[in-house]
């Protein structure tokens, strides 16, 4: 795991200039890589290339980048790691393809494998998280590729006459030229969403290279030029395809899904540093940890972080299934102060307006690990993949049943359960719970009967889908002078899936935007920040492909969720310490709005601030803010998403 930055500079550039502005763009990404850092240049080409490495395998070196391929045509900056190339050495020595090699990283495989087969055959063979740019001394072209589903993040924009690219746009912004102006409809997608859907960045000119791709600069290439990326694997053919080639058998499902995660565990156990897991006791991490143990010949370190908070506190749920599987585990209960001492650094560890709330345990859970480990594996992509989500259990058979009435009815209903403030509803939905089934029970039901009433005035399911998916529903009244495009992922859903079924369209969905967007990039950034490398064993490409084929009757049954995933780990694990209502790493954000957060957040939020500013409808937000101050309703998703924002200028856009 590293990060990485350069620059292509078509016609050629001055050493020194060339020198200077990589060093400063690769020091901007230290806290990514502090084990060692690379420079390469070519003056005459126009490029250079750099890297800050955190060592991981090999850890001579021999693994050391920027790296040159054993025939010289190659130089490459990567940026993650691919699990397979074992496999794929071993492939090129069968075939007597393999060069003589200097060491065992996975780097020099890759370079091996383009050299052999050309950059997109290489790609398709790649099993693993990556980003990397890689300059073709022969062709004279700059290449920059991404892996299948975003873990690893890859920025590219151009900077005066220079494009530039980097794992974090912090590294973009350390280029002399750097000048971009604010993308108000990227803020406006934000505001929605929570985060920037890619392929835009919250500046203009400046892009995320989408996941499973990889673009081509040539010597030809002139400022503002954007040659089209070209996709190497598509998620969505996939699942078209396989809806000819569902499984039926529930039993075999069970054992291949043990199967394929156990060899993609295997696979993402192999490291030369310390590793662990995290492990919040939820369905998934739970999962992974158990399949590492019962591969491990010691027992595996495993992290967890509390809240005093009962709603929000997981880490008794991690401590028993710690203690059952017998894993080496730590745990940390931290306070309300801690939590919030990580808000003034959010801006700077995500570099783009970034409002997902469980950014602040994860960062906490990712410190704590790295005191132990190098790398740690977590459970992330379960629930896009399996149907974990309220939704993909509750959405279908909610539209299907609201379809019926007349929209007005369903519009008027909707207001009604709006109107309701969550706190009382709290209590007495909080008093009935005990009453029900396990299935049915939620926390924070307050909210739950909020969101209930967006989705029943929610017209069709598409509308359903976006409002499930919608921090604010009608951004463009909040951002000034607000407008919404269409993202990478919105493309991808309007070509080839009207006949999916409608858990197969939402799992689709949320995997090309909601997990590449904001679950990998929220994990990579919280846990970068510390030097620490995660890995995603559900996003092993045969766990993916196999997921496709699992029909929806397998991923939601009896009102629960993961049921194929539950069966696996139901051979480890007893049913009734797993089975209870999700919760994730998350926080009390609408109790400390309120209380210890309450003067910070009304000092971003003050009328003549936000006039100032002129990014939001300054009278939208104080009415937001004073009934989420009264309890009228809970507004703090809403809210931290203005807070973010505000934070994120004050940090980098203010002097502009």
């Amino acid at each position: 795991m590293c990060g990485i930055a350069g620059l292509f500079s078509p016609g050629g550039a001055d050493e020194g200039r060339l020198t200077g502005a990589i060093v400063r763009m690769t020091e901007a990404l230290a806290h990514r890589g502090p084990d060692a850092s690379g420079l390469w240049i070519q003056p005459a080409a126009g490029i250079g290339l750099g890297q800050r490495r955190l060592a991981i395998i090999d850890l001579s070196e021999a693994g050391a980048q920027p790296m040159h391929s054993a025939c010289g045509r190659y130089t490459i900056t990567f940026n993650g790691e691919i699990y397979n190339h074992p496999e794929i050495r071993a492939e090129l020595e069968a075939a007597n393809l393999a060069p003589n090699w200097r060491g065992h990283s996975d780097t020099e495989t890759l370079l091996a494998a383009v050299t052999q087969w050309g950059v997109g055959p290489a790609l398709q063979r790649l099993i693993g998280m990556f980003a990397f740019a890689l300059w073709d001394a022969e062709t004279r072209q700059l290449i920059l590729a991404r892996d299948r589903f975003g873990e690893k993040p890859l920025f590219y924009g151009w900077s005066g006459g220079d494009l530039v690219f980097g794992s974090e746009l912090k590294a973009l912004a350390a280029h002399p030229a750097w000048a971009p102006s604010l993308d108000r409809a990227s803020l406006t997608s934000y505001m929605r969403y929570s985060y920037v859907p890619a392929p835009a960045t919250i500046w203009t000119g400046v892009r995320k290279l989408p996941a499973a791709s990889f673009i081509c600069f040539g010597a030809e290439a002139t400022p503002g030029s954007w040659p089209a990326p070209q996709a190497y694997w598509s998620l969505r053919d996939r699942v078209a395809a396989a809806q000819r080639a569902r499984i039926s058998n529930a039993t075999e499902a069970t054992e291949r899904l043990e199967q394929l995660l156990s060899i993609a565990v295997k696979r993402q156990c192999l490291s030369d540093v310390p590793l662990g897991a995290f492990l919040s006791g939820g369905v998934d991490s739970s999962t992974i940890v158990a399949l590492m143990q019962a591969q491990a010949g010691q027992p595996v370190r495993t992290f967890s972080i509390g809240f005093a908070e009962g709603g929000y506190n997981e880490a008794e749920d991690a401590r028993r299934v710690a203690d059952h599987l017998g894993t080496d585990h730590t745990e940390l209960y931290v306070d309300a102060r801690t939590a919030m001492d990580v808000i003034p650094k959010l801006p700077r560890i995500y570099d783009e307006p970034f409002a997902d709330s469980s950014q602040i345990p994860t960062h906490l859970v990712a410190q704590l690990a790295r005191r132990h480990v190098t790398v740690a594996l977590s459970g992330d992509a379960g629930d896009e993949l399996f149907g974990g989500y309220n939704r993909h259990v509750w959405g279908g058979a909610l539209q299907a049943r609201l379809g019926r009435w007349p929209l007005p009815l369903r519009r008027a209903l909707g207001a009604a359960l709006g109107a309701i403030a969550p706190e009382p509803a709290d209590t007495v939905l909080g008093a009935l719970q005990p009453l029900l089934p396990g299935r049915f029970k939620v926390r924070h039901p307050g909210d739950q009967v909020a969101k209930l009433g967006r989705l029943v005035a929610a017209d069709g399911f598409d509308g359903l889908y976006r409002a499930l998916c919608s921090i604010d529903p009608d951004p463009t009244h909040t951002v000034l002078s607000g407008e919404e495009r269409a993202s990478w992922a919105g493309e991808q859903m309007r070509q080839g899936v009207a006949d999916l079924d409608p858990l197969d369209r939402m799992t689709l969905a949320d995997s090309l935007s909601y997990l590449s967007d904001d679950i990998l990039q929220k994990v990579d950034r919280a846990a970068m920040a510390v030097a620490l490398e995660t890995r995603v064993p559900f996003l092993d490409k045969d766990v993916v492909e196999f997921s496709t084929r699992v029909p929806a009757g397998m991923k939601v049954r009896d009102g629960r969720g993961k049921w194929l995933v539950r069966q696996v780990l139901y051979r480890h694990v007893p049913a009734e310490m797993i089975d209870r209502p999700k919760t994730g790493f998350s926080i009390p954000l609408d109790a400390w709005l309120r209380g210890p957060l309450k003067s910070w957040a009304a000092d971003l939020l003050s009328p003549a601030r936000l006039k100032r500013q002129g990014l939001f409808d300054p009278a939208r937000v104080t009415r937001m803010f004073d009934e989420h101050l009264s309890r009228r309703h809970n507004h703090s998703y809403w809210l931290w998403n203005v807070l973010m924002a505000e934070a994120w200028h004050d940090e980098w856009a203010g002097a502009r």
